[in-house]
């Protein structure tokens, strides 16, 4: 029995070393991307935009190419935290490219684009676009570089590198990745590194077109980080109206930009967190939230990942979308119905021009 008692006890002290090594070796590894990080530009275009001329721009977060319409996401109450395989991440990659092909934008915004994560079999989804739209130039914001979490432990979402991307037609001048605030302590492991990325393209008349995609978090449990998210973006973003540049703000948002999506939508129960109205109070003056102006016209752009999808069934909303600055004319906005055949999003296309 004695001997019984020391090995348990051996145990015992094995799995707490062990717990209190990988504990040591997330917070020792954890690290926040670089603010007001200068971003390196792929393959730089020649052509210059000009005022009074129809441009199209489009905002998909493709899910790391996991969420075909039979996923679901543990963080929302589903069941995987990876992609069924890496074919499955090859298809919906391409799918989704071939999506935004069809609509052939002036400019693209893509969100959760990995490059090298568990989650996804290492596929380098950045270079796949880049070989898809050879003739755009390109920037890629490093969202976060997460050391490898063994949460869930049935199977862990491990290590993860993804980003968000701006691919452009037109002459990039520069760009730069901004840190949003983030929640301390063991709630930073979860809800990772956060940014939006500031893209210039000089325009013909002296003026610059700035494009800020973005993908605010999603899983805070402090709702005061969310509001400092949208403040920080928001002063950015005013700063360079008050120059004279044309500001487009666009991608996820993680919050119902119409402020009444379960009513429109006609889906009942709870609201996710994720999904809780946009704080429109935070919102200057000087810019607007742009939603189509038909209702028939107004799709979802985000199902939840808490079971896979069923069309009327799953709670959808709009978190999608952009918001531009008054010097900026919108000719339309279109929610595509691509069916979350590829991703839990669809994607949005903005037809603007420049006033």
């Amino acid at each position: 029995m004695k001997q019984l008692l020391r090995i348990i006890a051996a145990i015992i002290a094995l799995i707490v070393v062990v717990a209190a090594g990988y504990a040591a070796y997330v917070f020792i590894a954890y690290y926040r991307v670089e603010d007001k990080l200068d971003l390196t530009v792929e393959n730089v275009s020649g052509k210059i935009p000009e005022p009074e001329t129809e441009y199209t721009l489009t905002t998909f977060n493709i899910g790391y190419g996991a969420y075909s319409t039979d996923y679901s996401f543990f963080m929302d109450g589903g069941i995987y935290s990876r992609a069924f395989d890496k074919a499955a991440v090859l298809t919906n990659i391409n799918g989704a490219i071939g999506v935004i092909s069809g609509l052939d934008p002036d400019f693209a915004f893509f969100q959760e684009v990995d490059t090298d994560a568990t989650r996804s079999y290492h596929v380098d989804e950045y270079s796949m676009l880049r070989e898809s739209f050879d003739s755009y130039s390109s920037v890629l914001a490093m969202n976060y570089d997460s050391p490898y979490l063994l949460y869930p432990v049935s199977e862990p979402i491990g290590k993860s590198v993804s980003g968000i991307a701006t691919l452009s037609k037109y002459t990039i001048s520069s760009s730069l990745r901004r840190s949003l605030p983030l929640e301390s302590g063991l709630r930073k492991l979860l809800d990772l590194d956060r940014c939006y990325s500031v893209t210039r393209i000089p325009v013909s008349n002296g003026k610059e077109l700035i494009l800020i995609n973005v993908h605010l978090s999603a899983f805070t449990a402090d709702v005061t980080i969310g509001e400092a998210q949208l403040k920080m973006l928001f002063e950015d973003a005013q700063l360079e109206y008050d120059k004279g540049n044309y500001v487009i703000i666009g991608g996820d948002f993680n919050k119902d930009l119409l402020g009444s999506s379960p009513e429109i939508f006609g889906t009942t129960g709870e609201v996710p967190n994720w999904a809780k109205p946009l704080n429109t109070e935070l919102v200057p003056d000087s810019f607007t939230v742009v939603r189509p102006e038909n209702m028939a016209d107004i799709l979802p752009t985000l199902r939840s990942a808490d079971s896979p999808y069923v069309e009327g069934v799953s709670f959808v909303s709009v978190l999608d979308g952009f918001i531009v600055s008054e010097n900026v004319e919108v000719v339309s906005i279109k929610h595509i119905p691509a069916g979350f055949t590829y991703s839990d999003h669809n994607p949005v296309l903005l037809r603007f021009k420049f006033s």
